[in-house]
């Protein structure tokens, strides 16, 4: 038998592993990872699953759900909020996730520009006037480059028991495999897209005829939609009701990026400070000293930076030095490092973030660290 199938012959329960709804957000999720869009739409969104899965797919900047049942999303939508963790370390990409509340029969502006639409497990809870006013709606109005549709394969539920029509009391129809691939292809005709064939839920060995258990088409879009028919086809207003939405910290944001350069700073001055410190004691570690009489022989042994250089010492220093009870951490040396450089790009950048976010010298060349913790 296949993997991804297991039956029981004691009770002829036939089980997917993983569940068959799994397999379709894995198999979105693979696509994702294909074609890389950057701006995705999951029509019929209903708990949101495939929405937070899609989350965490770095390519994604936009996410958007549509559903005609307001009460399911708004009970899920929480699983779509930034979580503390984002906020403490914000992605260098933006993510912007936003639910509406509609059908998808109706053509709303704010689904334009998406690279990519799911609808999974939808059209089969279309009645008919709005199944033949979706194409026109997610092909010919929305036109993203790729359109992925899955539906249940009614030659499958011979092999599903307790199932005597259809798999959901909700379903208006589900088709075959002879079905689904007419209406798909005369789409694809008439909005000019290819379409490929596939699906999840394997059959038994020895029935592969009966076809996948789910079928799924997935449509690509020839060439791009005429300016004039985008135009043309553009509604003057909002249709759909949005009940949530959630803009993620992102490091494309000059606020978040400046508290983590702050922070990247404020680290790699500390560890700099500490190895600094580490080697200068070990120059001691001859003595049997108490740690009083080890403080006191670190300050003599820096002696080589005079102390009455005062600023100047700063000014010329490339390495970083203590003075007294001062560290000294010059901002090129902390620019050198590579998180630091790759999140302010510029040493101007960096100066312009840290400015008055972090001690530095008078004349702003370094870093300054007390030797002692309780001042920092």
């Amino acid at each position: 038998m296949d993997k991804n199938f297991e039956e029981e012959q004691s009770t002829g329960i036939i089980k997917f592993t993983p569940p068959l709804y799994k397999q379709r957000y894995e198999f979105i999720k693979d696509l994702v990872g294909k074609y890389k869009p950057k701006k995705v739409a999951d029509l019929g969104c209903a708990d949101c699953t495939l929405l937070w899965m899609l989350k965490f797919c770095s390519c994604i900047e936009v996410l958007a759900g549509l559903d005609i049942c307001a009460s399911v999303m708004k009970e899920n939508m929480h699983r779509l909020s930034p979580l503390p963790g984002d906020y403490l370390q914000p992605a260098e990409r933006s993510l912007t996730i936003t639910l509406h509340h509609g059908s998808v029969a109706h053509k709303d502006p704010c689904m334009l520009g998406f690279d990519m639409v799911t609808c999974v497990e939808l059209i089969e809870h279309l009645e008919e006037s709005e199944l033949n006013k979706f194409p026109e709606v997610v092909f010919g109005f929305m036109a993203p480059s790729i359109v992925v549709i899955s539906t249940p394969n009614s030659e499958f539920n011979a092999l599903l028991p307790g199932v005597t029509l259809f798999r959901h009391p909700d379903h208006k129809f589900e088709w075959n495999q002879a079905q689904f691939r007419r209406w798909a292809l005369e789409t694809a005709r008439r909005y000019d897209y290819s379409v490929e064939f596939t699906g999840v839920g394997h059959p038994p060995t020895g029935m592969e005829n009966v076809g996948f258990c789910t079928q799924i088409g997935v449509f690509a879009r020839n060439s791009l939609p005429t300016t004039e028919s985008a135009q043309s086809e553009k509604p003057t207003e909002a249709v759909y009701k949005t009940v949530f939405k959630a803009v993620y910290p992102s490091l494309k944001d000059e606020k978040y990026l400046q508290n983590a350069v702050v922070s990247e700073v404020i680290f790699t001055a500390q560890i700099i400070k500490q190895s600094l410190l580490d080697c200068l004691i070990s120059e001691h570690e001859e003595y049997d000293d108490d740690p009083t009489e080890r403080k006191s022989k670190l300050q003599p042994s820096v002696k080589r930076f005079s102390e009455d250089l005062g600023n100047l010492v700063v000014e010329k220093s490339v390495e970083p030095f203590v003075n007294g009870d001062v560290v000294y951490i010059p901002l090129t040396t902390i620019f050198s490092f590579h998180k630091v450089n790759r999140l302010c790009g510029t040493f101007e950048k960096l100066c312009k973030f840290i400015a008055g976010k972090v001690t530095l010298s008078s004349d702003g060349s370094a870093v300054v660290l007390n030797t002692e913790h309780k001042n920092e």
